[in-house]
């Protein structure tokens, strides 16, 4: 087992479940919030401050300047000069990479496949589901009613497609963006695992 798996997701998916049950089948590391404690120990930044930008955009990106301060490293005046949101990215950037270049793993959201993007070992996955299934899977999770459920899913999903089309140049959800699309609806959790599972031998072969 050589592979990285990243996974995007929409809220009430079972993006989550699925990552950590591949994560138990391959015998790998799983990674979700778990990301946020890393990036927060090694960035030095606290982990409230971490969690507070964590998959949330800013309307003051600026795409360049911030990767060209990536580029050349955190000691310039640039970085320095750059406002929170953009040092908690790249602290969760770093990370990403680090967590990659330790071996095999399951990554959740976070950009990582963008992070990623130049490593040839990483199998980039997004899944989606019915809104139906979607909102009772919330509904269930955090004993919401139906409107709740509803609200919580569609601004999650607004909140990480924003985040993700900043700091990406790719689209969140689009099906060019990653290597396999899953609907968690049509096949349910576990057999959505196994085809990813044979997805990830054949891609090992």
């Amino acid at each position: 087992m050589n592979t990285i798996i990243t996974i995007g997701r929409q809220a009430g998916s079972g993006g989550r479940e699925i990552g950590e049950k591949l994560a138990k089948h391959f015998g790998i590391p799983f990674f979700d919030r778990e990301l946020l404690s890393r990036a927060a120990k090694e960035s030095g930044f606290c982990e409230e401050m971490i969690q507070m930008h964590d998959e949330k955009p800013t309307n003051s990106f600026l795409y360049n300047l911030v990767m060209d301060t990536y580029s050349f490293g955190y000691n310039t005046s640039t970085f320095v000069d750059m406002p929170i949101s953009h040092k908690v990215f790249l602290a969760q950037f770093d990370t990403v990479k680090k967590i990659a270049d330790e071996g095999p793993c399951v990554i959740v959201g976070r950009c990582a496949d963008y992070a990623l993007s130049d490593y040839d070992n990483v199998l980039k996955l997004f899944i989606y589901g019915n809104d139906e299934d979607r909102c009772k899977r919330l509904m269930n999770r955090f004993k919401l009613e139906e409107k709740e459920a509803t609200d919580l899913m569609n601004k999650t999903d607004k909140k990480r497609s924003s985040y993700y089309n900043y700091y990406s140049s790719k689209k969140w959800g689009h099906a060019e963006s990653y290597d396999l699309c899953i609907n968690s609806s049509l096949l349910g959790i576990d057999k959505t695992v196994n085809l990813i599972v044979q997805a990830v031998e054949e891609f090992e072969k």
